[in-house]
C-alpha cells in the first residue's frame, strides 16, 4: 500500500490518502483525526506508528506504506 499527505487550503483541512498496489484509493481521512476501522486495511494495532508517520510525512510525496 501507499500513503500520501494532501495539503488543504483555507478552510479545507489536510488529508491522508491510502492507496493499494494498483493506486486505487482505499482510505481517505483527515490528517488530524485517526483512521477508524484500521482492521479493514490490515493496520490494526499500528495506530501509533501510523500517527507518527503521518506527522513526519511531507506533503504531496507518495510513499510506500511499510509498518
Amino acid at each position: 500500500m501507499y500513503i500520501i499527505k494532501v495539503k488543504g487550503k483555507a478552510k479545507i483541512p489536510d488529508y491522508i490518502q491510502i492507496r493499494d498496489e494498483n493506486f486505487v484509493l482505499v482510505a481517505y481521512f483527515r490528517a488530524d483525526r485517526p483512521l477508524k476501522k484500521m482492521e479493514k486495511f490490515g493496520l490494526e494495532g499500528k495506530e501509533d506508528e501510523l500517527e507518527a508517520l503521518i506527522k513526519d510525512l511531507p506533503f504531496g510525496k507518495l510513499q510506500k506504506l511499510e509498518l
